[in-house]
Order: structure tokens, then C-alpha cells, then sequence
């Protein structure tokens, strides 16, 4: 029997707390025979996210919230994933885009062998609900330039639905450089996924790109053309990276 440890990364929620997205995994766990805890990760935020989460896990015994300093999405998943006891490890989206349940998807595919399984929108089988289509066309934009510069095989790095066994996770985290420690000044996601997927390819451990449900969840975090330049620039520098040895030290 597998057993699961799930991060959630989490900055300024309270709008997605108040849809009830933590009671929707909550409930879905309580039916589920294998162990399990739930580590939410707070990223510093500056709403009363962390209370609410407090709150939330009070009576929870297998749910813990991780006080981190402002440093992004990378590092946040990254506390979360080091403090992580069991055998797999998924990390989700608090907004629940993709929502949890989707994980029956993925689980099989680690008894399969496989050490990484990533949720996926643009593989045959996938639906995707109410992305606007200049999002879209940004998203197939940046993922045809990781194929060029990085794997040559993967359709979508970005979709924030991740599975992984444990010790690969625990690895492949620590050895972040373009994501590394570092202060954020907003919740800038950047393209740690691919530095993380980069490695994983790099190392040789099996990944696996599994479709999956996900909806386009309203935010005003994202801006479209500076991110989508940072993200661009970040991936030569995970390039750099390997190529001038940073990765072997």
C-alpha cells in the first residue's frame, strides 16, 4: 500500500480558502485507506492566510502548516517536500485547478516504475476549462521553447500537479540553483518546474506525462508578458547552468 504526503503551497489565499478548496481534500482523504498527511506551506503572506489555515487544521492530526519567508513558489513547494515522511509525494495548487481527486491518475504510474508523474493538459485525454486563449497560446509557446532548449518530449511542464517518489523529490529539490534561495518581492511561479523536470531528465529517473482534468482559476498574479519573459530568460539560465558544470559541484 502506498502511502502519500501532499504539499500546498499557499501565499495570500484567502479568496481560495473561502471556496472551500481545503475541505474538498479533506474530504476526499477521509475516504482513503492509505496513510497520508497534508503539508500546507505558507509563503509569507501578508493575508490572513496563515490564520485561516491554522484554524482549518486544528482538529487535523495529519495536516501541518510550514511557516516560510517570502522566497517564491520554488522554495516554498521545496520546505514542504524536505519535511515530507512517506513513500510519494504530489504537490497541488491550493486553488485546486486541478482538483485532488486526479491523483488516482497518476498513483498508478509510480507502481508502474516510474519515479516522476506529472499532470499534463496537453496530452490526448486531457481537459482544460476556461483559459483564456492568449494564455494558452503563451503556455504551447513556452513549452514548444523547453522542448527546443530541454527535453524534446514533454508537452506541459507548467500544470502545478506534480507526483514524485520521495527520495527523487527530496533530491532533485535540493539541488536548485536558478530557483534556489532567493527573496521574491511578489508570488512570481517562474519556471522552477522545468529546472526541476531539467534534472530529473538529466539523472536519468523516469517520467511519465499522465492527462488530467484542470480549470483556469482567475488571478491577478500573473503578468503575461513580464513572466512569460522571465521564464524565458530563466531557462537559458538552467541551460547556462548545466553547461558551464554548476550541476555536477
Amino acid at each position: 500500500m502506498i502511502s502519500l504526503s501532499i504539499v500546498i503551497p499557499a501565499y495570500n489565499e484567502s479568496g481560495n480558502f473561502a471556496k472551500g478548496v481545503l475541505d474538498q481534500i479533506h474530504e476526499y482523504l477521509a475516504i482513503k485507506k492509505y496513510p497520508h498527511e497534508v503539508i500546507v506551506v505558507d509563503d509569507g503572506s501578508n493575508d490572513d492566510t496563515p490564520e485561516l489555515v491554522k484554524k482549518f487544521i486544528a482538529d487535523k492530526p495529519t495536516w501541518q502548516l510550514i511557516a516560510n519567508p517570502h522566497q517564491g513558489k520554488a522554495q516554498t513547494v521545496a520546505a514542504g517536500i524536505a519535511k515530507a515522511k512517506y513513500d510519494a509525494i504530489l504537490f497541488t495548487d491550493f486553488d485546486q485547478a486541478t482538483p485532488i481527486f486526479e491523483v488516482e491518475k497518476l498513483l498508478p504510474f509510480l507502481k508502474r516504475g516510474y519515479d516522476v508523474v506529472i499532470g499534463s493538459r496537453e496530452v490526448e485525454g486531457s481537459k482544460r476549462l476556461g483559459e483564456p486563449w492568449y494564455r494558452h497560446l503563451m503556455g504551447r509557446g513556452f513549452n514548444l521553447f523547453v522542448n527546443l532548449f530541454a527535453f524534446g518530449n514533454i508537452h506541459d511542464t507548467q500544470c502545478g500537479f506534480k507526483l514524485f517518489k520521495t527520495p527523487v523529490a527530496q533530491k532533485l529539490f535540493s539541488q536548485l540553483l536558478v530557483y534556489g534561495h532567493k527573496a521574491e518581492t511578489r508570488a512570481f511561479t517562474g519556471a522552477f518546474d522545468v529546472e526541476v523536470l531539467y534534472l530529473a531528465h538529466k539523472q536519468g529517473y523516469s517520467i511519465a506525462e499522465v492527462p488530467v482534468f484542470w480549470t483556469h482559476v482567475i488571478t491577478n498574479r500573473v503578468s503575461p508578458v513580464k513572466d512569460s519573459l522571465r521564464m524565458f530568460l530563466d531557462l537559458i539560465r538552467i541551460r547556462l547552468a548545466d553547461l558551464t558544470g554548476q550541476y555536477n559541484k
